[in-house]
């Protein structure tokens, strides 16, 4: 009699620890669906329209224009890069150039 009366109270004290692990993971879990319920739902894309802008940006359509009309040759491509556009750009003779233009103003700022 004694013997099993041990063995159950040492499944007893080994069953605490548990259930008290299984308490704080079920109010995390609770936590959890609260903070998702008072978030609205979004959606991929959503509010890019409506976000604030530092300043107008400038049409990669009028850069390339504005470096095609001071210069000889032709144009490859159009990149965005750190909010500014790099244009390259081929010379007669067959040189290759990124031009650095503004991404605010549209001005040409240098030739690499």
């Amino acid at each position: 009699m004694m013997r099993i009366r041990a063995l159950l109270l040492a499944g007893l004290i080994a069953l605490v620890p548990v259930a008290d692990a299984a308490a704080q993971s079920r109010g995390r879990d609770r936590d959890r669906d609260e903070d998702r319920r008072e978030q609205p739902r979004t959606y991929p894309g959503q509010g890019l329209r409506d976000a604030p802008r530092s300043a107008p940006r400038a049409d990669p359509g009028d850069v390339a224009r504005r470096v095609q009309s001071n210069r000889p040759g032709r144009m490859l491509g159009v990149r965005e890069r750190g909010g500014d556009y790099v244009v390259r750009w081929e010379y007669p003779g067959g040189r290759v150039s990124d031009i650095q233009v503004d991404g605010q103003s549209g001005r040409v700022r240098g030739d690499d």
